[in-house]
């Protein structure tokens, strides 16, 4: 199958538009389950009433894991943002909107964000076991209604058409602490632009009435686990302050 170049290359996939709909091609030093474990939690997503591209098959092309989904028209918020720096604001308040949609979702049917936390903190080779285990006693520290998070939330997984507005990429996804999901996207935020970062979380915080110490109680955590995804663009330095100034 000649799919062409891809529309876009993540840490983990290439993404193809052919016939209409999006195939995703996974690398091949992902276990051999990775399609079909994210193309279950997208297809959960769906379920919910989420805005959320239909999964039309799980695959192999070429031999290489392959997830063929619906095409969603339109241009992510990131893209509107970049184009209209005024609306800034306005598209910041739809993201957390549709957020907060994601968030008022119960449920215990994904992986515990715990686990996954867990397990990546224990990656991290630049951390020693002493902060390790300091890491994972504050996670087992803190209790929390069990919520569905997005876990990679921010306005380049959000595509508008004609005001309706699809959510993508839900690998990262997990069922767990709605204020760490709001961390993590602050984080993402602040890698870039320390300005959308604050607007986010003011904006976030007015809407739902949770307070930034509250949500910072997950800094260090997420932020380790943030260095097990080895991302070229992340530096671990930024990381790495963080996790010494919240957990000694």
């Amino acid at each position: 199958m000649k799919l062409g170049d891809p529309i876009a290359t993540g840490n983990t996939a290439k993404i193809y538009l052919y016939e209409n709909k999006v195939i995703k091609i996974f690398n091949d030093y992902l276990p051999d389950t990775e399609a079909l474990y994210e193309a279950n939690k997208q297809k959960f997503a769906y379920t919910c009433g989420l805005s959320v591209p239909k999964i039309w098959n799980v695959t192999k092309i070429d031999g290489k894991q392959a997830i063929i989904m619906e095409y969603i028209k339109g241009k992510t918020l990131g893209e509107l943002l970049t184009e209209n720096r005024k609306q800034a604001e306005y598209y910041m308040q739809v993201s957390i909107e549709i957020q907060q949609k994601i968030h008022m979702i119960k449920t215990d049917l994904l992986e515990p964000m715990t686990e996954k936390l867990c397990r990546q903190i224990n990656s991290v080779d630049i951390l020693d076991e002493r902060k390790k285990s300091n890491l994972i006693n504050k996670l087992d520290s803190i209790t929390f209604e069990k919520r569905l998070c997005h876990g990679d939330f921010h306005l380049f997984n959000l595509i508008m058409l004609n005001n309706k507005v699809t959510i993508i990429d839900w690998v990262d996804s997990s069922v767990g602490d709605i204020r760490a999901d709001v961390y993590r996207t602050y984080l993402l935020y602040l890698q870039f632009s320390e300005e959308m970062a604050e607007m986010y979380l003011r904006l976030y915080c007015e809407k739902s009435g949770l307070s930034k110490n509250n949500i910072f109680q997950w800094a260090p955590i997420i932020a380790a686990a943030r260095l097990a995804e080895n991302v070229s663009t992340e530096k671990a330095e930024r990381l790495l302050d963080i996790i010494k100034q919240y957990c000694p």
